[in-house]
Parts: structure tokens; sequence; C-alpha cells
């Protein structure tokens, strides 16, 4: 499946994504495996198409992203215990499909996100494509490091300080897929928008 792209109107400037003041944000995360993720089956999640700009040891990210019919640029510092700095912005959906296609080395992971409501908090469920495929990770977001998680009976092991389980490794070329969670179900899943990039490897 490929998107379908417009010629683009003249650059814009770059537009701060949504929940960003001025595009910086402090992101602070944990990351989960999840072990039963059949509570997904029947729901609609959204593709995910993202890749990386390849990167020195302990410098920053910069991540490409196509999330339903948008493109975004992110840059993410190195992590400080759970805390790092990112930059997201806005960018034209062309521009980020021509940088996944000719910028990012085939470093890209396909996946389905859900957003799901729990506890107070809202975990984003990934379920990966192509030679991850099997492979659920649920990440949650929180306002400071120590702040308190209920934790729904589908989560598994806590990988958060596990870098086999960040999608920059995950989106390496060679990279072998990390374990799943040995009691994990299969489950069929749906998109909202079926995403992707020409050129862009699974």
């Amino acid at each position: 499946m490929r998107v379908a792209v417009a010629v683009s109107a003249p650059r814009a400037t770059l537009q701060p994504a949504a929940g960003t003041m001025n595009g910086m944000g402090r992101e602070i995360e944990r990351r989960f495996l999840v072990h039963d993720p059949t509570f997904l089956s029947g729901h609609c999640g959204q593709r995910i198409v993202q890749g990386y700009v390849a990167k020195e040891a302990g410098a920053i990210t910069v991540r490409v992203r196509i999330r339903g019919d948008a493109g975004y640029l992110t840059l993410k510092w190195p992590c400080r215990g759970l805390t790092r700095d990112e930059f997201e912005y806005r960018i034209p959906l062309a521009d980020a499909t021509r940088l996944l296609a000719e910028y990012c080395g085939g470093r890209c992971v396909h996946k389905t996100r859900f957003r799901v409501p729990f506890g107070g908090h809202v975990f984003e469920v990934d379920v990966f494509e192509g030679r991850h495929a099997g492979l659920v990770i649920a990440e949650v977001e929180l306002r400071r490091e120590t702040e308190r998680v209920v934790l729904p009976s589908w989560v598994g092991p806590e990988v958060t300080h596990d870098r086999r389980y960040g999608n920059f490794a995950l989106a390496q070329p060679d990279a072998a897929r990390p374990p799943a969670d040995p009691r994990r179900p299969s489950v069929a899943v749906r998109s909202s928008r079926a995403v992707e990039a020409p050129g862009v490897p699974n």
C-alpha cells in the first residue's frame, strides 16, 4: 500500500505539534511488554510509520513520523533517568514521506497504536508489524518520575531501561526482534487508515 501524495504547497514554517509549547516538551515515560493484547480485538488503532536519521552515540535522535494523514519531525535528547527533552513539529506529509524513503537508510518501524485510558493515565499500546510482528509494547507518559502508576492486568514485564525495546533500536535494519512476553496470545487489529510511505521497508 502507498500514500497518494499531492504536490506540496510552498514550504511552510515548522509548526509546533499539539500539546507542546514552542515545539518543546519534556518526555517522562515507562515502557512495558503486553502479555495479553486480546482486549484490543474489535478496536480501531492508528497506523504509524516512523524512521530515524543516523545519529552518533549519546547524541540527539532525529525521528520522522507519519501518523494518520500528518507528518512530524521530532528531536529527542538522551534520557536522564526516565526524563528527556523533546522538540516536535508538524511537517508536510510529502516532506515526511520523502525523508522516510530517502534519508532514514531503512531505519523504520511500522506499527498500529491504540490509546487506552486506565487508572488515570493513558497507555499507548503499539502492535508492531513486519519483522517485529508479534511484539506488543505499552508506554505510559508521566508528569514526574516518582508518579504512581496503576498497571492494568494485561501489562507484563517492564522494559523501560532495556534499549532493545526502544523504537530507535527496533528500527535498525539488522535488528532482531527482542523477546515478546511468552504468554502473549495473537490478536487481529484494525487500523483507522493504511499508512505506507513509498520505498520505506517494513
